[in-house]
């Protein structure tokens, strides 16, 4: 292996950090894994998903789904961090 060789991960990791492209891939992951996690109920009465700056915002239609899912912010923030695999989300807003 050559003296400035790196692997394809980490090539791809320093691209993802030089581009700012995180925070993209990561919403873009909480969106697809966010019915499997979820269910399907919860995820029907989801309309938006969006993660910025560390806060995830969830668009939720059912007002009573919006108040059980308020008291369980920090459950949803400990499983998607868990499913990313490193703390990304700081806080879970739901309006």
């Amino acid at each position: 292996m050559r003296k400035n060789a790196v692997t394809l991960k980490e090539a791809i990791q320093m691209m993802v950090r030089e581009f700012k492209l995180g925070s993209g891939l990561h919403e873009s992951q909480i969106r697809e894994s966010w019915s499997k996690v979820m269910g399907a109920m919860i995820a029907r009465h989801t309309s938006n998903i969006s993660l910025r700056k560390g806060k995830l915002y969830l668009k939720i239609e059912s007002a009573a789904l919006k108040q059980e899912l308020t008291y369980s912010k920090h459950k949803i923030k400990e499983i998607f961090n868990k499913e990313l695999g490193e703390n990304v989300i700081t806080d879970v807003l739901i309006f």
